[in-house]
């Protein structure tokens, strides 16, 4: 079985979420951070830099929040037939941790980035209900977390971006979202 490994408020819920979207089964390891768990050399076989979230499927380890959202796309998922396509979600997951996460939740860059974010996510979800279209995917779990995240950890006023606020709500109220975080 699948080992999903995490900390109690870490990004694996995101790969937790993407689990119970697919109907994978999974064991999930709580590591525990404080007593140092992460960098014993046990966890560090199978993440060296002692980050959460990491996996184990049978022999194949696979860290980095991104990237096993990927793996588990193309081994258990719905990945789309075309290059092009598959390249469209590769994008959104790499925007969700590479640009998304860093211009919201680094200080620094917050009042300048936020609009340039969230006025073309507000604009895609006015014409459709997920990134790819009208079906829930892998690019949703990766961009909507990091939406989700932004009121559980931050002070920002979302009202200007309505379609992304409704986004937020749709997906939220998931059954395998309410699992993961805990509320199912």
């Amino acid at each position: 079985m699948l080992k999903l490994y995490g900390g109690a408020r870490s990004r694996a819920s995101i790969v937790k979420w993407y689990l119970e979207e697919i109907a994978v089964p999974y064991e999930f390891v709580l590591l525990d951070m404080q007593a140092g768990a992460h960098l014993q050399p046990e966890f560090l076989e199978i993440n060296p830099t002692g980050k959460v979230p990491a996996i184990v499927d049978g022999d194949f380890k696979l860290w980095e929040s991104g990237a096993i959202l990927l793996y588990l796309a193309q081994k258990y998922g719905k990945m789309p037939d075309t290059v092009e396509k598959q390249a469209e979600i590769v994008q959104w997951v790499i925007f969700a941790n590479a640009t998304l996460g860093p211009g919201i939740f680094v200080e620094a860059s917050r009042d300048r980035e936020t609009p340039k974010l969230l006025q073309p996510l507000n604009r895609i979800f006015e014409k459709q209900q997920f990134l790819m279209g009208h079906e829930f995917g892998v690019a949703d779990a990766a961009v909507g977390s990091m939406l989700i995240y932004i009121p559980m950890m931050l002070q920002v006023d979302l009202s200007p971006y309505p379609a992304v606020l409704d986004y937020m709500k749709r997906i939220s109220e998931r059954p395998a979202f309410k699992i993961a975080m805990g509320q199912g």
